[in-house]
């Protein structure tokens, strides 16, 4: 590596990188973007240069190959370029770093959130790869990304994912991730502490900004202004801001409108429950990261089918059949893994729809398929016949019938509809209840939801779409050329 470049040097290296773009580019356009460049400094192989902010982010998205490919030619012990604002220039041999107020800290990272680890399935193959566009061209790719889906099914671990590739691909950004909950909090503590003008100042200066559980910000009116101007403007400047929450935006009812229709000015993925061979995969990755002796690798299939739902599940039943053959001291087999699945609640079947001993309300069951099925509460009760409503519609009617003493006439009533099609409802539903069904898995999620409701119910309960919190970090595993 050649000694960093004096100032004499640095001049002369710009001269020439000049040259080799004015020959290569119109006349216009190198007056218009590459003109008002000004290097700064060159540290170790990185080279500073300062543009006036009304065109920094253009010429770093625009130009950034050619300058790459003119220090190349010119300057081989200069391989990377990094755009300051031209107040942020460093002096001479300091640290070129462009970094937050030291009191907006992100969120730690799990070591396993990270792209390699991440199981790809049916389920999750676009927020996969929308997430990772995201991370390989942040503020150009999908602007904003929603990730939305149940607990527990890998939002968190891609927010994860997307911060650990910029943080070592892209370390001169200046990357901030948190949860709307934070985000909440800093804002009340901001105002009382330093006022708005120092808590916008922190904030839009972000490269890239992810924050999770977005839901929460339902009902936070003065949170919810002081994040519409946030979103403007990062997005305005052509920063990339990714979000997550438990549903789709249309579906976070009390959110402003103005943000929900912001959420989805990009793309909007959902992450679904994973299939049996993802499932699979995920178990195969837990056994590679535990002590477990594998007698028969058909066990983890065993395991898959039994268990539907998300990564939580999966590694309770994982531990619970690693207990079972820590005791018997027996390699896990087929028979093993059913044996101790057998009495447990992680293990679902089909058709195993018997009431609750405490009934939920018919509000709860609507609530819970709202949430799972991404659609409003006006709407399902409404007349629509869109796909996604009506099969809402269904599954919430068929859920009442089996988790409530209420007859077809008293369910009709609370859909306002009639006896008839709450019957058509339950059959419908009835015949798609298969181990591996999509309205199997909706079920299953519906139920785990109702389960949460009915433990907070009593005090203050939590809203049932709120009740659940984010997963434990194994949320999905594996690498990218696994499966999704």
């Amino acid at each position: 590596m050649a000694p960093e470049a004096l100032p004499d040097d640095l001049a002369s290296i710009w001269e020439r990188v000049r040259g080799e773009l004015r020959t290569h580019l119109p006349a216009s356009t190198f007056q218009l973007w590459i003109e008002p460049l000004r290097p700064v400094s060159a540290q170790g192989n990185t080279l500073h240069l300062t543009a006036p902010d009304t065109t920094r982010t253009w010429v770093e998205r625009r130009y950034s190959a050619s300058l790459r490919a003119a220090l190349r030619a010119n300057a081989p012990e200069l391989e990377r370029v990094v755009f300051l604002a031209d107040s942020c220039a460093p002096s001479q041999g300091a640290p070129a770093e462009r970094s937050t107020d030291a009191s907006i800290e992100s969120l730690p990272l799990d070591p396993a959130h990270t792209f390699e680890r991440f199981v790809i399935g049916a389920g999750n193959r676009l927020a996969h790869s929308a997430a990772l566009a995201v991370a390989e061209l942040p503020g150009e790719a999908y602007n904003p990304l929603f990730l939305h889906g149940p607990p527990g099914l890998g939002k968190t671990h891609l927010l994860g994912a997307i911060v650990d590739y910029l943080r070592r691909r892209r370390p001169e950004l200046t990357v901030h991730y948190t949860t709307a909950d934070r985000f909440t909090t800093e804002f009340v503590s901001g105002l009382r502490k330093d006022g708005p003008a120092r808590f916008k100042q922190r904030y839009r200066k972000l490269d890239a900004l992810l924050i999770d559980d977005v839901q929460v910000l339902e009902g936070k009116e003065r949170t919810q202004e002081e994040f519409v101007h946030t979103f403007n403007a990062l997005h305005a400047a052509g920063k990339q801001i990714v979000l997550s929450s438990d549903r789709p935006p249309e579906a976070i009812t009390r959110l402003a409108e103005r943000l929900r229709d912001r959420f989805g000015w990009g793309l909007c993925a959902e992450l679904g429950c994973p299939d049996l061979p993802t499932r699979t995969a995920l178990l195969w990755r837990m056994t590679l990261e535990s002590p477990l002796e594998m007698g028969d690798p058909a066990a983890l299939k065993q395991i898959a089918t039994q268990v539907l739902g998300n990564v939580r599940r999966l590694q309770g039943a994982m531990t619970r059949v690693a207990a079972v053959a820590s005791m018997l001291s027996e390699p896990v087999t087929p028979s093993l893994a059913q044996q101790a699945l057998d009495s447990s609640p992680s293990a679902d079947s089909p058709h195993r729809d018997s009431p609750a001993t405490d009934s939920p309300s018919v509000n709860a069951i609507q609530e819970a398929i709202c949430s799972v099925r991404g659609v409003s509460r006006q709407d399902l009760l409404s007349a629509k016949r869109t796909s996604r409503i009506s099969h809402a519609r269904q599954l919430a009617m068929y859920v009442t019938r089996q988790e409530t003493s209420l007859s077809l006439a008293q369910i009709a009533r609370e859909f306002n509809r009639d006896h008839t099609t709450v019957l058509h409802a339950v059959r419908t539903v009835s015949a798609r209840l298969t181990p591996e069904s999509e309205t199997t898995a909706i079920l299953h999620r519906t139920r785990e939801l109702l389960a949460v409701n009915s433990t907070a119910r009593g005090s203050d309960a939590t809203p049932i779409h709120q009740a659940t919190s984010r997963p434990p970090t194994l949320s999905t595993t594996a690498s990218r050329s696994a499966l999704p």
